[in-house]
């Protein structure tokens, strides 16, 4: 009688068994492994380049520019006021294809370099003679206007405002890039 115990529990045991292996075979092992790692996708470099130009800076400017012309009995005076609004930002439609590096939760981004966003910065429509005497042909108003476009470069491209725009850029750039997921978010820009 105790052989049929042992060789009923030998069996039973084999059965378990037996079960236990067909539903390994039918229910495998399922593992969730967790990747903390955040790739940036060609989509979404895509996106970032449709945004176009991103100002980070407006230097508004207003400059009198005169030219005297010597004559016989009289000279003639020109005097004119010019207004102007020197944009300073990038243009993200010249990001490069590996403008963006990611180690784990960290992103580096090399965004394009800040330049001046429109040549056709002085507002025309608010240009005023402030002075006219004799007579002025519209090249000597071009030579006013290239002089007064030369004067606002000079007095906008500070290394004072090169600096201010690029702070407000990595700030503004570091928080669209951390809205779109990245934790730290490290702005470089190319050389100006």
């Amino acid at each position: 009688m105790k052989l049929y115990k042992y060789i009923y529990a030998i069996v039973f045991i084999c059965l378990l068994l037996f079960v236990w292996l067909i539903y390994r075979s039918c229910n495998p092992q399922i593992s969730v492994d967790s990747n903390k790692k955040i790739d940036i996708t060609p989509e979404q470099i895509t996106a970032i380049r449709d945004i176009g130009q991103w100002e980070f800076l407006a230097v508004t400017d207003e400059e009198i520019v005169d030219t005297v012309r010597k004559g016989i009995f009289s000279d003639d005076h020109l005097a004119r006021i010019y207004y102007g609004t020197l944009r300073f930002g990038i243009d993200l439609r010249q990001l490069s294809d590996h403008a963006f590096i990611t180690n784990g939760d960290t992103l580096m981004a090399t965004m394009p370099k800040i330049k001046l966003l429109d040549e056709h910065f002085i507002d025309e429509a608010r240009t005023r003679s402030f002075y006219e005497s004799g007579h002025w042909q519209a090249t000597d108003r071009e030579a006013m206007y290239q002089r007064a476009h030369r004067q606002m470069l000079q007095h906008a491209y500070t290394p004072q405002n090169m600096q201010a725009a690029k702070n407000n850029g990595e700030e503004q750039m570091q928080k669209f890039l951390q809205a779109m997921g990245f934790r730290n978010v490290i702005i470089h820009f190319e050389d100006n």
